[in-house]
């Protein structure tokens, strides 16, 4: 027994010096001192030994365990040892270098020029109102007063799902769907994307962002349009801002007018951000159509109403003096990041 106990302590002690990690340590006191280690198994045998021998036979497991458990703790604080110092020269932090910036987000430029124009308008008492982007063709364009072969239908040239549903080339769907509701009187305005098949460049691109407007109420005039439309550029490009409307035609609205605001950047005397002219191009509107009011259920004899819409892109561009609507969309930061 003696023999066997002492076979065991030298194999355990060559075991623990051959280890190269504390995995490995703790294989041997599994295998030497675990339930089915072999040191166990000696103390398993103890029935046949002699009852006179016990005792002596008894000690000398203890004493064997005694010293592999301290030997294997030495190696295990040697090792464990080792790790902390590798590991300490690998997280070595140099305290003299400067500290990492934390890169905040903010938001992106057309969403800032939309929480504006959104705060303008509630302000006025609008409500924003959303709507599909996938859109029957009967809201957006019959409903509308474009009815199938109109002109204006082919200008807006667009992206069809089938013959009846269609990626809506305005937000105007959503003013069809309020007025149908027939809740009067309304103020609202409907921001949102829109589609049109148009080739992409520098104030162009196939998916961008409107903002529409309409009030249906009795005795709306055009004195009111312009009144609102007024008060909405002082608020976005600053006080002094003054308004001009010409003479447009939109199917939907009659009379209609496009609307230009004066020069922000040289006070309408004319430069090379507004063409010389003294004068930028903003939105267009008008009075809703009577038979628009007549298709959504509404008397063209007891209300009226007035409707815009603008690019929220250009208001954007405009607002902050962008030249080219693709920068809007490259997600360059160094671009986005003077937002």
């Amino acid at each position: 027994m003696k023999e066997k106990l002492q076979k065991i302590r030298e194999q355990a002690m060559k075991q623990i010096q051959s280890a190269e990690s504390l995995n490995t340590l703790n294989d041997v006191r599994v295998a030497i001192l675990g339930k089915k280690g072999e040191l166990t198994s000696v103390l398993k045998g103890m029935k046949d030994v002699a009852p006179e021998d016990r005792p002596k036979v008894g000690q000398l497991v203890n004493e064997t365990r005694e010293e592999i458990e301290r030997v294997l703790e030495q190696a295990k604080k040697k090792m464990e040892a080792l790790v902390r110092e590798e590991k300490l020269k690998a997280e070595v932090i140099d305290v003299t270098l400067p500290a990492k910036k934390n890169q905040a987000g903010h938001r992106h430029p057309n969403t800032i020029a939309l929480e504006e124009v959104e705060r303008i308008f509630i302000g006025m008492g609008y409500e924003v109102v959303e709507g599909p982007e996938i859109e029957y063709d009967l809201y957006n364009f019959e409903k509308l007063n474009i009815p199938d072969g109109h002109p204006a239908k082919d200008e807006q040239d667009t992206f069809y799902i089938n013959k009846e549903i269609v990626l809506r080339t305005q937000t105007s769907p959503c003013q069809a769907r309020v007025m149908e509701q027939g809740k009067l009187p309304i103020r609202m305005i409907a921001p949102g994307r829109v589609f049109r098949s148009d080739e992409v460049d520098a104030t162009h691109s196939p998916s961008f962002h409107q903002v529409e407007g309409l009030v249906v109420d009795k005795n709306i005039t055009f004195a009111d349009l312009k009144g609102t439309l007024e008060e909405f550029a002082k608020e976005l490009f600053g006080p002094d801002t003054k308004t001009k409307f010409r003479p447009h035609h939109f199917p939907f609205t009659e009379p209609s007018a496009e609307v230009d605001v004066s020069c922000f950047k040289c006070g309408g005397k004319g430069c090379r951000f507004c063409k010389g002219s003294g004068w930028i191009e903003i939105l267009g509107c008008g009075m809703v159509h009577p038979h628009v009011l007549e298709m959504c259920g509404i008397d063209p004899e007891q209300y009226t109403g007035f409707a815009f819409g603008m690019g929220l892109e250009r208001i954007a561009l405009l607002k902050y003096e962008i030249d080219d609507m693709r920068l809007l969309y490259e997600n360059d930061i160094r671009f986005l990041g003077q937002f």
